[in-house]
């Protein structure tokens, strides 16, 4: 092993200036797939996030304008959702409605405390709103049952904004909070970089809009659906229910707005496995540059061995011991040269983490073991290929023709 790594250096040695243009080919070509790996890593980690915030298996609604006369009635007319669609929906779809429920949004208000004051929208829901967002709680809890049969005065705060009313944000569970001029308990804090909204109970947010039986937009938690096809079966069933209730043509998709949260999540993920081939095959692309490098380093190695290899076969070597003496070479070059681009690509990699820590586009665009790992069988991979064909051409050295070879 020792004569083995003496012979890789003295081959590195005999042409420093070949050698060193070939190593700088292969370390561009493996930080650029660390940092473009990184960078995907990042993008996915986001969007992972973001999706998080928001449950999968959903549908959302919000009334809309008509755009189809129908029944009597002329396009242009407004659907406003009301309480009579959530029994509707639940009742015409028991196999995909896991769960009905609603929004009431408020309007701005300036949220105040004695210590600080904000200026915030605040939104009456149920209980489940916290399973379909995946709120995390801080401290205390998030609305109940009981909280929407009270019509309680109750809110619950983001973390960020309880820092913002309260000098120790840890006192804000119990305390009181002034929204607009009616006062409210803080019961719950939730901690969560996507959502900085502030939640009341939905019978006490309809009271504060006037009364009523108006629905600013319906969440439909959809279960039993495995495919595209589900999801816009359940959208469709969802709209018949709706256009059975307000008097508009099943196929009029501007009288209510419906967000597929299901089909579009799936959508993402496709996008996001292209994404992340598109990143394989550029960085793969760049490192092939290097790696053909090393390849021809290896040719004109074998070249000028010649001699070297006929008098190895003349005294009795094996074609295997000469084949893996060539590609253990190619494969010590690439390495060596690829773990000092995956170092340099990492550093990159952990100054944009630290420069984007704020920042909702990109999360945590570190390498991570994964990739380092599928990294170095690339370059295993990557040095034997290279050196396959110069290590072919070794074995068809003739002993005879090469001892001549001066």
């Amino acid at each position: 092993m020792i004569d083995l790594i003496s012979e890789i250096a003295q081959v590195l040695g005999n042409n420093k200036t070949r050698t060193a243009l070939t190593g700088i080919a292969v370390v561009w070509g493996i930080f650029m797939l660390i940092v473009l790996l990184g960078m995907s890593n990042g993008v996915l980690n986001s969007f992972n996030e973001h999706r998080n915030s928001q449950g999968s298996n959903m549908l959302k609604v919000w009334g809309g304008i008509t755009s189809i006369a129908w029944q009597g009635y002329k396009e242009g007319r407004r659907v406003s959702l009301d309480d009579k669609d959530i029994a509707r929906i639940a009742a015409d779809n028991p196999a995909q409605a896991a769960d009905v429920s609603a929004q009431v949004y408020g309007s701005a208000l300036t949220v105040s405390t004695p210590h600080d004051y904000t200026s915030a929208y605040y939104m009456g829901v149920y209980p489940s709103e916290q399973r379909q967002r995946s709120l995390n709680m801080k401290a205390g809890r998030f609305i109940n049952d009981l909280d929407l049969h009270e019509r309680r005065k109750v809110v619950v705060l983001s973390s960020k904004t309880a820092e913002t009313l309260f000098a120790d944000p840890g006192d804000a569970i119990g305390s009181v909070v002034k929204m607009g001029n009616i006062a409210f308990t803080v019961v719950g804090v939730y901690n969560t970089e996507w959502d900085q909204s502030i939640y009341v109970p939905f019978t006490t947010a309809r009271v504060l809009a006037g009364g009523g039986d108006r629905i600013d937009s319906i969440v439909i938690e959809l279960k039993n659906v495995n495919s595209e096809a589900d999801g816009t079966e359940a959208e469709t069933r969802t709209r018949k229910s709706l256009a059975a209730n307000h008097a508009f043509r099943t196929d009029d998709e501007s009288a209510v707005s419906i967000w597929n949260r299901f089909n579009q999540q799936l959508e993402m993920n496709r996008g996001m496995n292209i994404l992340n081939i598109a990143v394989w095959v550029i960085g793969l692309f760049t490192l092939l540059s290097g790696i053909i490098g090393v390849s021809n380093i290896m040719f004109v190695s074998v070249r000028e061995r010649t001699h070297e290899i006929g008098i190895r076969r003349a005294i009795g070597a094996r074609p295997r011991s000469i084949l893996s003496q060539i590609l253990f070479e190619s494969v010590a070059i690439t390495t060596l040269f690829g773990y000092i681009g995956i170092f340099l690509g990492s550093a990159v990699n952990e100054l944009i983490a630290r420069l984007t820590e704020q920042t909702e586009f990109i999360s945590n665009p570190r390498t991570d073991l994964n990739i380092a790992l599928s990294v170095t069988v690339v370059l295993i991979i990557a040095g034997m290929l290279a050196g396959l064909f110069p290590a072919l051409k070794a074995l068809k050295v003739k002993p005879v023709e090469a001892l001549r070879e001066e």
